[in-house]
């Protein structure tokens, strides 16, 4: 018998369904249910790579945290890895299979991987007591329902009642719910059980005769209403999104440990992936993390990080369009630390010879470490391990590029010269004995009088996080009737709302 399952849908991206789904999954793991996530579809360059060494969207990677359990290739089936305005890398199970434009995807080969996407879903049903589903955008995009796999695509297939969540702080939630549900067709429109209303801020006395009004216009139930929470937009999918201008990553709240604060800047590069590698960072009390795009921006930074890109050269270009080339390669001689991550690294090195990913061929590097990378068509997907700094550290690779490195101190994967630093690794600075020993590296070099606290675990934080999650659902969400859902379906008889999907 199959285990129960909900789709959690929103009005909008970026509504909260990553974040409601990984409450969901921490409140029902905290009952004793064995529960997994699950997105069919996902389009996003924060990744990760599961044990068994395939890529998945690093949300669905959180959530398998908030149920705690390993995360798997079942669980994000197809991930879309943007390379650009106009198309992306296709991941199936794990591996690259292609790069395919919009058109090509929605034309065809999308709806092709129903199956395959069916048949995730009902191993995860068929092994997990609830299987918590992740939608896309919204559900009424009514221009892709044709060939939807990961909203109510889905939902129709396996039968699962869908839940609609709905930012209220970014104001007419209430349109934008009647609105999803009216824009569906009979069929979709049945499995859509009710709504869930996120970030509020207030009194929801105030907000009661709006949740009365839209029962009696639709019928249908609202299973909750969130408040605003800070600092719970962990593992976000898209780095697109994050705003260049004065972000920073939002941070632990204790004051220093030293005298002074370590100020860190990473460069927005385009198509920036797993831009949560600096988080690890940001928890630490003292650092101020911030995303820059002016060469200015770097002047009085302590450490200076190139994150990770889907395109290397195209990243490179930009550094040196912006002139933050230049800037980088001033710090470089002035021994002021620079980490490069994954294609940051690339970047670093003497030249790239790229015939994979930008199809440029030879291009010069930034030559500031002794390394020269090939891009390979196979992709590089480990959870490699191993010392640096005296410390013991983890983390995952997923690159195209080959480092040929011939110089400079052995550091992880890459090398050292100086205060320039460069590795594959992602997810390394999540190990809090190398992190702490790295940052002194960085404030020694850095004349800073900033000492890392000798207490900071990111692994518990980031469950601490988790928790508060599972807390908001439990607080603040009508987990009976959120159970029934999961275990039975959506209520039968729900009425249909005019005028419905377009012919």
């Amino acid at each position: 018998m199959s285990g129960g399952g909900l789709l959690v849908a929103g009005t909008t991206s970026d509504a909260g369904k990553s974040v409601v789904t990984a409450g969901i999954c921490r409140w029902l793991v905290r009952q004793g249910v064995k529960v997994a996530p699950f997105k069919a579809q996902n389009m996003s360059l924060n990744s990760f790579v599961t044990r068994e060494g395939a890529e998945i969207g690093r949300a669905q990677a959180m959530q398998a945290q908030a149920c705690r359990v390993e995360p798997t290739a079942l669980m994000n089936p197809v991930l879309l890895k943007p390379g650009g305005e106009q198309s992306s890398q296709v991941v199936l199970l794990g591996k690259p299979v292609g790069e395919l434009s919009a058109r090509g995807y929605h034309g065809g080969r999308q709806q092709q991987l129903l199956g395959t996407v069916l048949d995730c879903l009902a191993e995860l049903r068929g092994t997990y007591d609830a299987v918590i589903c992740e939608g896309a955008g919204s559900p009424a995009e009514i221009n892709l329902r044709r060939t939807d796999i990961v909203n109510m695509g889905i939902a129709r297939n396996a039968r699962l009642p869908v839940l609609v969540v709905g930012d209220i702080d970014r104001g007419g939630v209430f349109a934008s719910f009647f609105g999803t549900v009216a824009l569906l067709s009979p069929e979709d429109q049945a499995l859509v059980a009710g709504f869930l209303v996120n970030k509020f801020r207030g009194d929801v006395s105030l907000l009661e005769p709006g949740l009365d009004m839209l029962h009696g216009l639709t019928r249908r139930h609202t299973y909750g209403v969130l408040p605003f929470q800070h600092g719970l937009g962990i593992d976000e999918e898209d780095g697109l999104r994050v705003s260049l201008r004065g972000t920073v990553r939002e941070s632990n709240t204790a004051p220093p440990v030293g005298e002074d604060v370590l100020r860190v800047a990473v460069c927005a590069i385009p198509l920036m992936s797993n831009f949560t590698d600096v988080d690890a960072l940001a928890a630490e009390p003292g650092v101020v993390v911030r995303f820059v795009d002016r060469p200015e921006e770097l002047a009085d930074a302590d450490l200076v990080v190139i994150p990770g890109t889907r395109g290397t050269v195209r990243a490179l270009e930009w550094l040196r369009e912006r002139g933050l080339a230049r800037a980088i390669e001033r710090r470089v001689a002035e021994q002021r630390p620079v980490l490069g991550i994954c294609g940051g690294f690339q970047i670093l090195g003497e030249h790239i010879e790229d015939e994979v990913e930008s199809r440029r061929g030879h291009v010069e590097g930034l030559g500031v470490l002794p390394v020269r990378v090939r891009f390979a068509r196979e992709k590089t997907l480990t959870r490699p391990e191993g010392e640096a700094l005296g410390e013991h550290v983890a983390g995952y690779e997923i690159h195209h590029g080959v480092a040929d490195v011939s110089g400079g101190e052995p550091f992880l994967d890459g090398c050292r010269v100086g205060q320039t630093w460069g590795t594959h690794w992602h997810g390394s600075l999540e190990s809090d004995g190398f992190r702490r020993a790295f940052l002194r590296e960085v404030a020694a070099a850095a004349g800073r009088r900033f000492v890392p606290a000798p207490d900071t675990s990111f692994a518990a934080l980031r469950e601490e996080q988790l928790d508060r999650l599972g807390d908001l659902i439990e607080q603040h969400a009508d987990t009976d009737a959120l159970w029934r859902l999961i275990e039975s379906g959506a209520p039968q008889g729900l009425p249909f709302i005019p005028p419905g999907a377009p012919a």
